[in-house]
């Protein structure tokens, strides 16, 4: 078994990180083999419209064409039994590093054809996190909580299921007093760091638990 992990924050210690290595450590609990990618560290690009990939009789029919850090990855997806993806919401929505990994990982196996089906070697179970620095009733208001876990569906048709776990209010500093950041109540967001926080660490936990126990059924 092997459960690959991409980290789409440009941080490597903070909410985002620390929830994708709980949910790895889950998957790790159940004897498999897990690695964590920081997508911060690699040197891509998102979809550039070549469309080598939907190229008939094209070398890379089904697959991505363009060269580059992220290649390596995209091929171990295709051996892999479980995927994490983990992003930070920025502007309510993932951040460019992960949005341009998902156009990379999705299209080329996504055909344009009525209906669309998926050219994936295979199923792979998905689990997906994202890290909301607003509380969950803004996030609802805004409908981000619904807006976001839709690209699931693309990914879904692609590969196999996906879940989707969505984590609120989570700090953003070590010290508010330090940034122009008033609408935000710091000793709130610090006892909901040490009270919720853990939560829902465990509840990553368990995702990733759940991912290798359902891919081996």
């Amino acid at each position: 078994m092997k459960v690959i992990a991409f980290n789409g924050s440009p941080r490597k210690e903070w909410n985002t990180a620390t929830l994708l290595k709980s949910a790895l450590e889950g998957a790790a609990s159940c004897g498999s083999e897990v690695e964590l990618v920081h997508l911060y560290d690699l040197d891509y690009k998102g979809c550039t419209s070549c469309f080598a990939c939907k190229l008939k009789g094209g070398k890379s029919y089904g697959r991505c064409a363009i060269q580059d850090d992220l290649m390596p990855f995209l091929r171990k997806i295709e051996t892999a039994d479980g995927i994490l993806l983990g992003s930070p919401v920025y502007l309510g929505a993932a951040t460019g590093e992960m949005r341009s990994f998902i156009e990379r990982l999705v299209f080329p196996f996504f055909t344009y054809t009525d209906p669309p089906m998926s050219l994936f070697p295979g199923k792979v179970r998905l689990g997906v996190i994202y890290a909301f620095g607003a509380p969950e009733e803004m996030a609802i208001q805004r409908g981000w909580d619904r807006s976001l876990p839709e690209t699931g569906a693309f990914m879904e048709r692609t590969f196999g299921p996906v879940e989707t776990l969505l984590v609120y209010d989570t700090l953003q500093f070590d010290d508010y007093s330090k940034y122009v950041a008033t609408r935000f109540d710091p000793v709130q967001k610090a006892v909901r760091r040490r009270d919720v926080f853990p939560q829902d660490r465990r509840k990553a936990f368990d995702l990733g638990v759940r991912l290798v126990q359902k891919s081996t059924k």
